[in-house]
């Protein structure tokens, strides 16, 4: 239990501050420290995520940090999204996901230091 309550507290420390999900940190520690396969911790990660997204948009809104406009368009594009991407996760292999993860992290990587 402790364990669970510290991989949560890590990733919600991890969405407070650089404004993701926290399932950077989730999906890794379900699969390597809580040893649960692929495909049952990114489920459970986008369940652990509500609370924590719940949470720091709310401290976002009190500061008056949020443009409503662009949130809108793109939680309308993220919803379809998010189920183009569930679908699509039960047909690509894990290790291919692996791989365009991580690809997807180094280029966003480079991107953000330059």
């Amino acid at each position: 239990m402790l364990k669970k309550m510290i991989i949560g507290l890590l990733a919600g420390i991890v969405c407070g501050f650089f404004s993701t999900g926290g399932g950077m940190i989730l999906v890794p520690a379900f699969m390597y420290v809580l040893k649960k396969n692929p495909l049952e911790s990114r489920a459970t990660s986008i369940c652990c995520i509500l609370p924590m997204v719940v949470t720091s948009s709310f401290f976002y809104y009190k500061n008056n940090y949020i443009d409503w406009k662009i949130s809108i368009f793109c939680a309308i594009g993220g919803t379809i999204g998010g189920l183009i991407g569930a679908y699509l996760l039960k047909k690509i292999p894990d290790q291919i996901l692996k791989i365009i993860f991580t690809c997807f992290l180094i280029y966003a990587s480079i991107k953000f230091i330059f």
